[in-house]
């Protein structure tokens, strides 16, 4: 996959069928529309996405959270497989541009011959074009629009707003369906405390990245994905309260027959069911009762857990 970032300089000459959207979460409606683009390839089209360096959204809102943040993206655009993702920058001068001048912008740099979008699909200069305005415009730039229906989830479109509140609520059995994947957090394993490996429960830490949504605080069962290969775990969400001094907000892990050093590399740990809240402790011996509760309970859990990829 060929993946164009921070630059609007980018030229494809192969025929090709582009997706346009933000694209967070990349849930299942974001799916059908990839799954659109890549039908093409059996007429000679390569299949390209469209999309952001940053969400709209982060502009009215500075403490707005992604699911999915522009690293993890790649890595499911990859997966999907996917022929070229261009991450565009969102500059003052892209979000003046009229909705013409987008298309003319987008088919001088691309051989575009089909363009997939969603129903809501908006472009242009403040949101002015429509589904309407691509479908009217195809004869002159030399396309075909599709407009992908929403994927409906018991009478409702599941979305990237819905998901968002199922994983702020702990909610991850409901969000992970509705993605059709396991909501993960990619980052690099940092030292901790060691506390955990003084209880003989050593754990995999992580700090993430600021703009990410992470869970509702608290423990989770969870399953972490390093060189294709998985581990069972416990995760833990948030602050260390029961540790001494000022910490920040993190994802410590301990993973069931897990011994190996992963420092400094990056692992994917997903989040699977909701255990309890996170909670202070009396003694670092009650948290060691505790976390080998939590540690029961998850594998009691695992046992009837289908993993779902993306």
């Amino acid at each position: 996959m060929k993946y164009f970032r921070d630059t609007m300089d980018f030229n494809i000459r192969e025929p090709s069928s582009i997706a346009l959207g933000k694209f967070d979460g990349l849930h299942q409606g974001h799916r059908k529309l990839l799954e659109e683009i890549k039908n093409k390839a059996e007429s000679g089209c390569k299949s390209v996405v469209f999309t952001f360096d940053i969400p709209p959204g982060s502009l009215s809102d500075k403490n707005y959270k992604v699911l999915l943040t522009n690293q993890e993206k790649e890595g499911l655009f990859s997966e999907a497989g996917i022929d070229y993702v261009i991450e565009c920058p969102f500059t003052d001068e892209f979000k003046k541009m009229e909705p013409d001048e987008f298309l003319r912008f987008l088919t001088s740099r691309i051989d575009v011959k089909q363009i997939a979008v969603g129903t809501d699909f908006r472009f242009g200069r403040d949101r002015k074009g429509s589904c309407r305005d691509l479908i009217e415009r195809e004869r002159e730039f030399g396309y075909q629009t599709v407009v992908v229906d929403k994927v409906m989830d018991q009478g409702k479109d599941i979305s990237s707003t819905r998901i968002r509140e199922h994983i702020q609520n702990g909610e991850m059995e409901e969000a992970n369906r509705l993605l059709g994947y396991s909501y993960f957090l990619t980052a690099g394993v940092q030292h901790g405390s060691g506390v955990g490996r003084r209880i003989g429960a050593p754990t995999v830490n992580q700090l993430p990245p600021e703009n990410k949504l992470l869970p509702k605080n608290g423990v989770y069962v969870s399953v972490a994905v390093l060189d294709d290969r998985c581990w069972y775990g416990v995760s833990d969400i948030g602050y260390k309260p029961t540790i001494e001094g000022e910490h920040p907000l993190g994802v410590e892990t301990h993973l069931f027959d897990f011994d190996e050093e992963v420092y400094d590399r990056e692992i994917r740990v997903a989040f699977l069911s909701y255990l309890r809240p996170e909670q202070r402790f009396d003694s670092v011996s009650d948290l060691s009762r505790q976390v080998a509760k939590d540690c029961e309970n998850a594998q009691n859990i695992c046992e009837n857990i289908t993993l779902q990829r993306f």
